[in-house]
């Protein structure tokens, strides 16, 4: 079937993700029929670069001839079996392995399947531990401005994007946010480490009066992602650290966009070297290629729920928990970021690209260039009607799978794009740059 039908058939029945339906009778979901390395192909043979790792999962590329040989291998022995008395060698070998790469001591793993499902479960860990601990007025979680964590109601609740959360405003509880560590909002003279702490002091000072009634504070560290790749120092982590501490709060760390290697090392919380109470994975998890996400917490957390009542425990269960085919998708990404010295490798491949987005980052109309690990990102000053779609559109035509956010433009490209795919990717920004 040609391209035009099967699109118009995905148009008539597929409801599309963070999407109005109604941009796609003018601009057509562009249809996929095989991905390799860094590319997607269309029916047509026309490729795109993925330039935003099919939102932020895909590590090493699309058909990873690793990863599918070893799901392959999985699919001849256990495709999926309930967690719940059972267990098997794929979930516990990867558990032993995150709780060993993991920042600190966070020995214990909770599955689930996605990013949200993670969030709402370090959020009811939390709430939950403090109830058997004898603070049951700790009920409340903070969270960062423009912090994202999730469209469940839960997640939602603690995420601080109007465009996402102010219609189910009614559904969801009370928000608590705090000042953002978010360099852009730095005042003049202020630099960014500046910046980080006096939003830490702005956290200290909200806990000071209510800390009683606190669980958690949940953040994304160093990069918040739904806020257009909003950066900042690790400075506000480690302070983050030391104020929960002082004042009996959990720390949550959502490493869900930025683990496994995206901000420079294998976790973000490592730049400020410090150890959450909990911290949620998912996306590059399995190298993109099946949902699994991870909470992982510590001794005294998982301690609170091992009792005799079954009342007691952790009452919570997703019908995927530890997938196997998932499971054994995810040891065989961390085997290639171990084997193939990953995070070295893209220390180098950052700053060829740096170079190469030289001229992006000149462009009279570019402001806020930011870098971190393999995160790029930028703003446009532009008066173009609906930037974002038009953006990604001359984008597909000079061959990039790019989706910005309002007028902010960020690549997290794949960890196996080369030199001459880099160059490739930084040209067709710029020359959509200048027909924009």
């Amino acid at each position: 079937m040609d391209d035009k039908k099967l699109s118009l058939r995905s148009h008539q029945a597929v409801w599309h993700p963070c999407t109005q339906m109604k941009h796609h009778e003018s601009s057509p979901p562009v249809v996929i029929s095989r991905g390799e390395g860094v590319w997607l192909y269309g029916q047509d043979g026309q490729r795109y670069l993925d330039t935003i790792s099919s939102w932020w999962v895909n590590l090493f590329g699309h058909c990873n001839p690793r990863i599918n040989a070893t799901i392959i291998d999985q699919l001849g022995k256990l495709e999926h079996t309930m967690l719940a008395g059972l267990t098997h060698e794929p979930v516990v070998a990867l558990s032993e392995r995150l709780s060993t790469l993991t920042p600190g001591n966070l020995s214990h793993c909770f599955y689930a399947s996605d990013g949200a499902s993670a969030n709402e479960i370090a959020l009811k860990m939390s709430f939950h531990y403090w109830q058997q601990s004898g603070f049951p007025e700790k009920t409340q979680f903070i969270n960062l401005q423009n912090g994202y964590h999730g469209e469940t109601l839960g997640a939602l609740s603690v995420t601080d994007v109007p465009i996402f959360r102010q219609v189910y405003a009614p559904l969801l509880r009370p928000a608590h946010p705090v000042p953002t560590p978010d360099w852009r909002y730095a005042e003049a003279g202020e630099t960014p480490e500046t910046h980080a702490l006096k939003a830490a002091a702005a956290l200290e000072s909200y806990l000071a009066q209510h800390h009683a009634s606190t669980a958690a504070l949940i953040l994304e560290p160093l990069v918040q992602g739904a806020a257009g790749m909003g950066m900042y120092h690790p400075a506000y982590l480690k302070r983050a650290r030391e104020i929960c501490d002082t004042y009996r709060v959990h720390l949550i760390a959502d490493e869900i966009a930025v683990g496994f290697g995206r901000t420079g090392t294998l976790f973000a919380c490592e730049q400020a070297s410090i150890t959450p109470d909990f911290i949620c994975l998912a996306k590059g998890l399995t190298g993109g290629y099946l949902p699994l996400s991870v909470v992982l917490t510590n001794d005294t957390i998982y301690a609170a729920f091992y009792h005799d009542e079954t009342s007691r425990g952790f009452l919570h269960s997703h019908s995927h928990s530890g997938n196997a085919l998932a499971c054994r998708a995810a040891l065989a990404a961390l085997d290639i970021l171990e084997q193939d010295n990953v995070l070295e490798t893209n220390r180098h491949k950052a700053d060829f690209l740096n170079q190469c987005l030289q001229p992006v980052q000149a462009h009279p109309d570019v402001r806020h260039f930011r870098h971190c690990g393999m995160i790029w990102a930028f703003e446009v000053n532009t008066p173009t009607p609906d930037f974002t779609q038009c953006f990604a559109q001359k984008g597909l035509e000079h061959g990039l799978m790019i989706r910005p956010m309002g007028n902010s433009v960020y690549i997290m490209p794949p960890y196996i794009i080369n030199e001459e795919e880099m160059a490739f990717m930084a040209q067709g920004i710029l020359h959509t740059l200048n027909e924009i």
